[in-house]
């Protein structure tokens, strides 16, 4: 939390950035302590938050309705100026590494669901075609977890 020595046009309480942002106010004190949104106190001790906050906002519960984390939406807000209107080349910069991130997590689910309706529970005989299956944990010289489903993400 910030201080500001009185109110920003267009700023917001609470409760309103609260029911614009469309999450309970506890939301807003979590994303805060997290270091994914600022707010500043009044003179009068409230908390305000500057307009701009609702984009932040926004990303972050889209982001999290795809599973992701919160720890990587920081890492993804952190760059983006919070003294300042966001222009065009902010977002652009901020877009390059998450388009990245979003085309492997894309192919990943894909070949997950591509895979999952061929093996599990199936009962098949074709073991050697199977991603899952690993005779003696011999895939464990190559590291942990499902070497075969994430080695060529």
């Amino acid at each position: 939390m910030s201080r500001h020595p009185k109110a920003v046009p267009n700023d917001l309480s609470v409760g309103e950035m609260a029911r614009r942002a469309g999450v309970p106010v506890s939301t807003l004190h979590f994303y805060e302590s997290e270091g994914l949104i600022e707010s500043w106190r009044t003179a009068a001790n409230h908390r305000r938050y500057d307009r701009r906050e609702l984009r932040r906002v926004a990303v972050i519960r889209v982001a999290q309705s795809l599973g992701i984390s919160l720890a990587e939406c920081r890492d993804m807000l952190k760059d983006l100026p919070c003294d300042r209107p966001l222009g065009k080349a902010d977002w652009a910069a901020v877009s390059t590494e998450w388009r990245a991130r979003l085309d492997r997590r894309l192919a990943l689910l894909m070949r997950m669901r591509d895979r999952l309706d061929q093996c599990i529970g199936c009962g098949c005989l074709s073991l050697e075609a199977c991603p899952l299956y690993n005779p003696s944990d011999a895939l464990s010289k190559d590291g942990p977890g499902p070497r075969r489903w994430l080695d060529d993400a």
